[in-house]
């Protein structure tokens, strides 16, 4: 009895470990470059081990029983009477529903941390949908409207949603916040940018003929970049 709970152990040690590599050497993400990107990140990977570690109990219950206990086909017999297990059972379904509950508790806290604005007052920014571009303006900058999105690093970001026509999603892959524009309706996310570089915009709705080319430039530069260019002439 030790011996097969020792080699089903086994069995389920390098189970996990082959998916955990798998899933730790493949890039499943776009790069994290906001603070709410990187909340999301810790759930997605709570989500992940919690479903590597009960693939890997399932797996190995399979290969060890499949392994040890077939039979020989020609073998017709049917086998012992089985009345079951109450406490097997309990625990199958008690620990399936704490580990949801943990899971829904930590994704609630993200989805309220991620809503939250900062100490700080942020910067204001309104997106605009029109089929197919998006227009970004900011109010405290003399309402400044650019074709790109510029934002400065560290500096919690308000996007204020709006669309002109139909239904747009803002979408900026690395940053992890998305946001359906709805006419009509002021909706509205925080992203605090915390990588320099260039990203895109995309509209994750599907807006029309042109829905694919619905892309802008975002792009996240230092505070005295931002500023130098958010007094400087308007696009």
């Amino acid at each position: 009895m030790r011996r097969g709970i020792v080699q089903l152990v086994v069995i389920g040690l390098v189970i996990a470990a082959v998916l955990t590599v798998v899933a730790l050497r493949l890039k499943w993400l776009p790069t994290s470059a906001s603070v709410q990107f990187d909340r999301i990140q810790d759930v997605y990977w709570l989500a992940t081990g919690i479903a590597i570690a009960i693939f890997s109990l399932v797996a190995a219950v399979v290969i060890f029983s499949v392994w040890k206990w077939r039979v020989p086909l020609d073998d017709d017999a049917d086998g012992p009477p089985i009345h079951g297990n109450t406490g097997l059972e309990i625990a199958w379904t008690a620990v399936p529903a704490i580990l949801v509950i943990i899971i829904g508790v930590v994704s609630a806290v993200v989805l309220a941390k991620n809503g939250e604005a900062g100490s700080t007052p942020p910067l204001n920014v309104t997106v605009i949908g029109q089929q197919f571009a998006w227009k970004f303006v900011y109010p405290e900058y003399k309402n400044k409207t650019s074709g790109e999105l510029v934002l400065p690093l560290g500096k919690q970001a308000k996007f204020t949603m709006k669309s002109v026509d139909v239904i747009h999603s803002f979408w900026v892959p690395n940053f992890g916040q998305k946001m359906d524009a709805v006419p009509g309706i002021n909706t509205t996310i925080y992203v605090t940018p915390t990588r320099l570089g260039n990203y895109q915009v995309v509209c994750a709705e599907l807006c029309g003929l042109g829905h694919a080319t619905m892309r802008a430039k975002a792009r996240v530069v230092s505070p005295a970049q931002f500023e130098t260019w958010a007094k400087g002439k308007s696009a």
